[in-house]
């Protein structure tokens, strides 16, 4: 069972959240042979002033 989980700040529509899934899940079924209804994904979305880059909060991009 395969298990993935993605981290994210948060901002992107529901649309682009379930395309990214399918998409992930076609790339871990094509290259290790997992059946898709046994592929697992996890989306952690952030919020931007919970995730900093270089010590500058994103939230003050």
């Amino acid at each position: 069972m395969p298990l993935v989980h993605i981290e994210l700040i948060e901002g992107r529509s529901q649309e682009q959240l379930k395309s990214m899934v399918e998409d992930v899940t076609e790339a871990i079924s094509k290259n290790v042979g997992a059946p898709k209804e046994n592929i697992h994904v996890v989306l952690n979305e952030m919020k931007k002033d919970r995730y900093a880059v270089g010590g500058v909060l994103k939230s003050d991009e």
